[in-house]
């Protein structure tokens, strides 16, 4: 019997959306939310650019977005995209001719902003190079950056403008029957982005790609996106996601699967419930889970573990988790195992231990022939 359905107030019902390809990844429909990144590396240095798509893949990066400003980035992405993992979107801002290059060169998706990519019949040029190379596409609608005649008409960015540019470009593509497309209506102000997804989602099947645009840096956008994202999840909008920080993509990756894995959207590496640590506790808690976290990175199974610093909450929340360690006295504490006490074990020696119990746990958890980063 499924968590979700013995705790109905736990479901999601997440928006009907048709299912587009990006290179092996499906993306709406059913299939998993997948998490993207984009690397900040200049895309002439390939060398370097290959080796953070490799880093963001490993990390979890399901697609990874690379610039592509100028003719010399369409060259190198040839070498970009065969060396890659995972499908590469090409960004794509202000020259049309880099969309039909970055296609023709074997990128998976091509990202365009209507709000600067040129007129009706450049956009067509694009379409059909996507056409001929099996290259999806995503209508990428940003406040800052809203076609002149729409701000014109509304005077500020607003979703009503967003919906609009959105749509307008939709009518473009499928007026060219094609329909390997999604979209996004990014703001980096949480409330228009909000506003201007949930119009969105009502106005179109298309998959949606959400984002809350310049989120800031590691901690301040990490929360900023938690909460337009979060919410956003919540309601069942969203089918990719990309948590835009001043940071190293890696972090981007892993803030997106945090925010995931909170509403139960996907499963990927281990799920740490550790206390805040106050006066009762057994063992410095914040440090080791510090030192669990960098030492549990490589576990791609998706897990639980609790370490929680004193008796109070921690057999309670040990009865949930696969794995767990609850401060007692005397320098010990508690192990437990599938959310039952299993036997003590002195402070010093329980980081060792819980990363072989963790690993241990991994190993019966694996699925069978399915790949860790999509199971659940």
């Amino acid at each position: 019997m499924s968590l979700n359905s013995v705790r109905p107030w736990r479901n999601i019902y997440r928006r009907k959306s048709r299912q587009i390809q990006v290179g092996n990844v499906p993306v709406g429909g059913d299939s998993p939310i997948s998490v993207q990144t984009m690397t900040n590396t200049l895309t002439t240095d390939a060398h370097a650019t290959i080796a953070q798509v490799q880093a963001a893949a490993e990390a979890g990066a399901d697609i990874v977005r690379v610039s592509v400003p100028d003719a010399d980035s369409s060259m190198a992405l040839r070498e970009i995209v065969r060396e890659s993992p995972v499908p590469i979107v090409a960004d794509i801002h202000f020259h049309y001719k880099r969309g039909i290059e970055a296609a023709e060169a074997g990128a998976a998706c091509l990202r365009i902003n209507p709000g600067n990519i040129g007129n009706e019949a450049r956009v067509r040029e694009v379409i059909k190079a996507a056409r001929d190379n099996n290259c999806s596409m995503r209508i990428g609608v940003n406040a800052g950056s809203l076609e002149k005649q729409l701000l014109e008409k509304y005077g500020e960015p607003c979703p009503e403008a967003m919906l609009e540019s959105g749509l307008s470009h939709i009518k473009i593509l499928q007026d060219n029957d094609f329909l390997e497309f999604k979209i996004s209506v990014k703001a980096s102000d949480v409330f228009l982005a909000a506003a201007a997804y949930e119009m969105l989602a009502e106005a179109t099947d298309a998959p949606i790609h959400l984002g809350i645009t310049e989120a800031g840096g590691l901690t301040s956008g990490t929360i900023k996106s938690a909460i337009g994202l979060g919410n956003l999840l919540w309601m069942g909008i969203g089918d990719t996601v990309r948590v835009s920080l001043s940071a190293d993509p890696i972090e981007e990756v892993k803030a997106g699967y945090e925010i995931l894995k909170a509403l139960g959207l996907r499963h990927r590496g281990v799920n740490i419930i550790s206390c805040p640590s106050c006066a009762r506790q057994g063992f410095d808690v914040i440090k080791t889970v510090e030192i669990l976290e960098q030492r549990l990175e490589h576990i791609k199974t998706p897990m639980s573990l609790s370490i929680i610093g004193c008796v109070v909450n921690g057999p309670g929340e040990a009865l949930m988790t696969d794995v767990g360690f609850t401060g007692g006295g005397a320098g010990h504490g508690m192990v437990y195992w599938a959310g039952k006490q299993d036997h003590r074990i002195d402070n010093t020696k329980m980081v060792d231990h819980i990363v072989e119990l963790v690993e241990k746990k991994a190993s019966e958890l694996e699925p069978t022939n399915v790949p860790s980063e999509i199971a659940g």
